[in-house]
C-alpha cells in the first residue's frame, strides 16, 4: 500500500457539479454591492401581504397551532383550494386525494418532476423559461429539451415545434403561462393545439400557473379544462404572486390521485408538511382575499401600460405582456450581449435588470424587467434607461 496512490472519489455528484449557477442570483450578488439602485430585477410583488392574511397567521401562532399537519396539507385548506379552482378555473379536483399543499410552487414543481421522471426521460419546456426548469429536470436525472419561442408571436409556444421535439424518450411537456420571464399567455387556439399534441403522443403535462390571476387582457384558461387533459395534467399553483405571499412559502399541486400519491411519497420523506402558520394564512387568502388580490392586479396592469409604453418610446422594442409582472424588451439594437447591457446599465445608471440569457439561450438579446415596483421608481427607471440607450446610440 505504501507505494500505491489512492484516487480520491468526487465529493459532489457529477450532475450537480455540472449545473450552472442561477443567472439571477449571480446578478443580484453584483447589485448587493451598490447603493441607490432602482431594482427591476426581483420577481416579487412590492405589496405587503394583505392585513387579514397576516392577522390569520399571527392568530394561528397565538392559538398554539405549531404542530405538523397532514402530509397532504390541512384538509380545510385543500377543500378551499378545490373550491377556489372550481369557482375560478372550472377545475374539479377531490381534496382528499388529488391535492397536495407544498412549500411554495417551487417544491410542487420539484416533486412533480421527480415523481414522473425515470433516468434518461426527456421533458420538453419552452424557452426562455424560469431558471429552475432545466435544473430541476437535470436533478431528477431527466433530460431537459428546450423549444424556442420568439417575440414575433408574443413568445407563445408553437405546437408544431413542440411536436417536432418529441422522441420515444419524451415523458412530459412543462409549460408556464402567464410566463416568467416574458409575460406571454396562450390563446384558446394555441391551448387546443398544444393539448392535441400532448394527447396524440400520450404525454404528461406539467402546467405552472402561478401567475394566472395576474392576467390583464383576457380571461385565463387552464389547459387542464380541455377535453382529455385533466387525466394527464399536473396543475401547479400557489399564493406568492397573486396574494403577495412570497415569504410564506406556500403552494400546491392538483392532479389525478396516482400522481399526487407519488408526489406525496417524496414530500413525506423530504419535507413532511408545509408550515402550519402559512397554511392557515393561505386559508384566509382564499376565503377573504379576492378584493385585495384584484386591487393588486389592477395596479400591475396600470404599471404595465406605462412601463411597456415607455420602453418602446425610448427605442427598446417590447411586446406587450398579457400576464405576470414582467416586461421582456429586446436590446439587440444596442449591439451588446444581454449580460453586458445589464452590467453597463447598472454601472452607469444604477438600474438593475436581469440579462435574458439567465433564462436560457432563447433569452439572449433581451432583458427582464419587473414592473412590480412603484410608479415613481418605474418612471425614473425609464428616464435612466433612456439616457443609457441614448448614450449607446451616440457612440
Amino acid at each position: 500500500m505504501s507505494g500505491s496512490k489512492s484516487v480520491r472519489k468526487a465529493r459532489v455528484a457529477r450532475h450537480i457539479s455540472a449545473l450552472p449557477p442561477s443567472g439571477i442570483r449571480k446578478f443580484f450578488d453584483l447589485v448587493s454591492t451598490m447603493d441607490e439602485v432602482i431594482s427591476l430585477g426581483i420577481g416579487e410583488p412590492d405589496f405587503t401581504t394583505p392585513w387579514t392574511i397576516r392577522e390569520s397567521g399571527i392568530y394561528s401562532i397565538e392559538r398554539g397551532h405549531t404542530s405538523y399537519t397532514s402530509n397532504l396539507g390541512m384538509l380545510p385548506l385543500r377543500r378551499e383550494i378545490c373550491r377556489y379552482l372550481a369557482r375560478d378555473y372550472h377545475l374539479d379536483y377531490h381534496p382528499e386525494n388529488e391535492c397536495i399543499v407544498t412549500v411554495g410552487v417551487s417544491e410542487a414543481l420539484d416533486i412533480a418532476i421527480r415523481a414522473i421522471t425515470e433516468p434518461g426521460d426527456e421533458i420538453i419546456y419552452t424557452s426562455p423559461s424560469f431558471v429552475s426548469y432545466p435544473a430541476e429536470i437535470t436533478m431528477a436525472h431527466g433530460v431537459p429539451v428546450p423549444v424556442a419561442t420568439n417575440c414575433k408571436n408574443g413568445f407563445a409556444p408553437d405546437a408544431a415545434a413542440i411536436e417536432k421535439a418529441i422522441t420515444p424518450k419524451t415523458k412530459a411537456v412543462l409549460v408556464n403561462f402567464p410566463s416568467n420571464p416574458t409575460g406571454a399567455t396562450l390563446s384558446g387556439k394555441a391551448l387546443k393545439e398544444l393539448a392535441d399534441v400532448v394527447i396524440r403522443h400520450d404525454l404528461l403535462l406539467i402546467s405552472d400557473e402561478i401567475y394566472s390571476e395576474l392576467t390583464y387582457d383576457e380571461t385565463h384558461v387552464s389547459i387542464a379544462t380541455l377535453p382529455g387533459m385533466r387525466e394527464r395534467t399536473i396543475f401547479l399553483h400557489g399564493f406568492s404572486k397573486a396574494f403577495a405571499m412570497t415569504g410564506w412559502r406556500i403552494g400546491y399541486a392538483c392532479a389525478p390521485s396516482d400522481l399526487v400519491d407519488a408526489m406525496k411519497k417524496i414530500h413525506q420523506y423530504a419535507i413532511m408538511s408545509a408550515p402550519t402558520v402559512a397554511q392557515e394564512a393561505a386559508l384566509e387568502a382564499l376565503r377573504h382575499g379576492d378584493e385585495a388580490r384584484e386591487t393588486m392586479r389592477a395596479s400591475y396592469q396600470e404599471r404595465r401600460d406605462i412601463f411597456v409604453g415607455g420602453l418602446n418610446q425610448i427605442g427598446l422594442d417590447c411586446v406587450m405582456p398579457h400576464g405576470a409582472f414582467y416586461a421582456f424588451p429586446s436590446i439587440k439594437r444596442s449591439g451588446l450581449s444581454s449580460e453586458k447591457f445589464a452590467e453597463k446599465l447598472l454601472e452607469k445608471e444604477h438600474v438593475a435588470v436581469i440579462p435574458g440569457s439567465a433564462f436560457g439561450p432563447g433569452g439572449e438579446g433581451f432583458v427582464r424587467c419587473s414592473y412590480a415596483t412603484g410608479l415613481d421608481e418605474l418612471e425614473e427607471a425609464l428616464r435612466r434607461i433612456g439616457r443609457f440607450v441614448g448614450s449607446l446610440a451616440r457612440k
